[in-house]
């Protein structure tokens, strides 16, 4: 059965409380380098899977989408987007992103935040994804870096007064599930190498545009004192692609 993390009620203040969160796009680390990678979306009809509290549905209206519709399995994610993003052309839908099905052709803009390292199966929904887009359709988005996901734990070595020594590394290519922490509660993400990522999009018919490894801008190392660890190791991976 699929996790439903983000409705259970201790996690979801947790969560709550971060600045991607209470902030919007600007409290996200990698925000302008996603930003630099999205495609044009005026006039077109975009579908966000695992879209969260709504951020990116919302960005896609402000920017001409004709139809933008958000789909997440977690009912108070999608209450608080109801209620933060109301453009018209925004529709919401409660359900697991491996769980919906649309009509071949149905999309012109596909992306996700931060939502593929919850899904068992890349390959299964990457095959959906290509199917859903029309020709040149765009995809593209951001997940954990298998760098980040690879060890499980996501957490770093330290010595014994606390301080960080390095980032564990481990059983890279062995893929499959995790349990990690976060926010200091046990959830259970997937594992896979940045190969598999690749090959998921060029074998489905999707033509590689656009790769990055973003690194928190210099703002943020300056006025948050943890942040300058992020500098250390990858925590996350962006892709762009197009529909050949």
């Amino acid at each position: 059965m699929m996790e439903n993390k983000y409705d259970d009620p201790v996690f979801f203040e947790k969560y709550a409380q971060m600045d991607r969160s209470r902030l919007g796009l600007k409290g996200a680390g990698e925000w302008r380098t996603l930003e630099s990678m999205l495609p044009d979306f005026a006039g077109r009809d975009v579908l966000d899977l695992g879209c969260g509290y709504g951020w990116h549905c919302a960005y896609a209206a402000e920017h001409g989408a004709k139809s933008v519709l958000g789909v997440d399995i977690s009912e108070k994610m999608l209450k608080t987007a109801r209620e933060k993003h109301t453009a018209p052309v925004i529709e919401y839908r409660h359900a697991a992103m491996e769980d919906v099905d649309f009509a071949d052709g149905a999309f012109d803009v596909i992306l996700s935040s931060l939502a593929f390292h919850y899904v068992a199966d890349f390959g299964a929904l990457a095959r959906n994804i290509a199917r859903w887009l029309r020709p040149v359709g765009d995809f593209v988005f951001s997940c954990e870096h298998p760098v980040f996901t690879a060890e499980g734990s996501q957490d770093w070595y330290r010595d014994a007064q606390g301080s960080i020594l390095h980032f564990p590394v481990d059983n890279y290519y062995i893929e499959g599930e995790r349990q990690a922490v976060f926010l200091g509660e046990r959830v259970t993400k997937y594992h896979r190498t940045l190969t598999t990522y690749v090959n998921a999009l060029l074998d489905n018919g999707l033509a590689l545009t656009g790769f990055a490894e973003p690194q928190p801008p210099q703002e943020m190392v300056d006025t948050i004192p943890s942040m300058a660890d992020e500098l250390r190791r990858p925590m996350m991976l962006i892709l762009a692609a197009k529909k050949r």
